[in-house]
């Protein structure tokens, strides 16, 4: 399989040259250390706290382990080994070289706790999702930003909706994305086993692996729909509670995305429960046996699935530039609900996301934003319309290939 350029690279050197310390967090098989390892200059080492040697040597000795290694390190799943911060810390403040070590790992929330309390200041921090459909194809664009004229500049890659459904079904693990050789059910079924053993069983103990599966195959199946703990809790059979204790694994070790609502100050008259997607389509394709991409685009799923698609391209876009994505969701006491929010300094981009060429939208909805204190912009129906088109003076279609 040959190397996919990432669209991360440049803001990883470049980070590199200003810190001390760069840190890649994200979802398993992402690409954090096929991508570290390729930037790697001949003098940074690599090692691993996968390896239980290496983990004990960190963990018993650091300062034994630093003299072994260097401290041009580039350290794999390092939340493994937490304490190792401290020790970074001392080294840093020490020395103040920039480009001294390169962390990664699969539980973003956990390592965020203990890098804020140690080396707050001294790191840059990314977040990798899979890759996107520009990386996949060679075609790396810039974050998606919801203005026409903007949008008018960028060059719309047409596609039918059946490659669209290709790419959703495939999913953007690069094992899958890259190489159509490798065998589908088994490489997620390998893929399951190791996120429950290593990330589940040994830093959680959720105890109940069995209705974890059927949690996260539930969760699967209900992506873009809102999350409401007390419905999944009695699908699933365990607390309420509980289900919120599982969401927020799955959200800290990368696999789905919480999208909430927009509230500012008019809280009493709109929802307040949050809408959960999938980052990776085709694990979520595979939970829900779906057979093929076809099965997928005409099922009754396929309209969910293509607003996840599109809700995950938008989030890479930023987070491989290293920024966030300021992403909301519209929905009031009466119904009326936005499928997307863009929230700027002084604006709201209100955005639809529909599968058809054409789709009838009651673009009204988008004039209930009035009521907040910012400027409303043109609103966007982001689906597969052949190009960039009005539908009227406010609101215009945008091809899915723009984002």
């Amino acid at each position: 399989m040959d190397y996919c350029v990432r669209q991360m690279e440049q803001s990883i050197l470049k980070a590199s040259k200003t810190f001390p310390v760069v840190m890649v967090c994200g979802q398993r098989q992402t690409g954090k250390s096929t991508m570290l390892k390729h930037l790697s200059e001949s003098d940074r080492k690599f090692v691993s706290f996968d390896d239980a040697k290496v983990r004990m040597l960190a963990r018993n000795d650091p300062e034994l382990f630093f003299e072994t290694y260097g401290n041009k390190l580039f350290i794999e799943e390092f939340q493994r080994v937490p304490s190792i911060l401290m020790e970074i810390k001392k080294i840093v403040d020490e020395r103040g070289e920039n480009g001294m070590f390169w962390l990664s790992g699969s539980q973003k929330f956990v390592m965020m706790k203990n890098v804020s309390e140690s080396l707050a200041g001294r790191v840059a921090v990314f977040d990798m999702l899979p890759l996107s459909t520009g990386e996949i194809n060679g075609d790396i664009k810039c974050p998606f930003v919801p203005e026409i004229e903007s949008l008018k500049e960028k060059k719309n890659r047409k596609r039918t909706l059946r490659e669209v459904f290709e790419d959703i079904f495939k999913g953007g693990l690069p094992k899958i994305a890259l190489n159509p050789d490798v065998d589908r059910d088994i490489y997620y079924s390998s893929y399951m086993n190791t996120y429950i053993e290593r990330d589940i069983s040994s830093l959680e103990q959720v105890g109940k692996l069995d209705e974890f599966r059927v949690f996260v195959t539930y969760m699967a199946a209900n992506t873009a729909q809102e999350l409401k703990y007390d419905s999944i809790s009695n699908v699933v059979g365990v607390s309420a509670p509980t289900i919120k204790e599982w969401v927020s694994m799955l959200e800290r070790s990368g696999i789905i995305y919480i999208l909430r609502p927009y509230s500012s100050n008019l809280k009493r008259i709109l929802v307040k429960t949050p809408k959960c997607y999938f980052l990776d389509t085709g694990l979520a394709a595979y939970l829900t046996s779906w057979p093929n991409a076809e099965t997928l685009m005409n099922g009754n799923a396929s309209g969910a699935f293509f607003e996840t698609y599109v809700v995950g391209e938008i989030l890479k876009s930023y987070s491989n530039e290293g920024k966030k994505a300021n992403l909301y969701y519209y929905r009031d006491i009466d119904k009326k609900e936005i499928d997307l929010l863009m929230i700027g300094p002084d604006s709201i981009y209100p955005i639809e996301i529909k599968m058809g060429k054409c789709p009838s939208v009651p673009s009204k909805n988008f004039n209930v934003l009035n009521k907040f204190e910012k400027e409303v912009k043109p609103g966007l129906v982001i689906c597969m319309a052949d190009e960039l088109f009005p539908i009227d003076k406010n609101n215009w279609y945008c091809p899915v290939g723009l984002i």
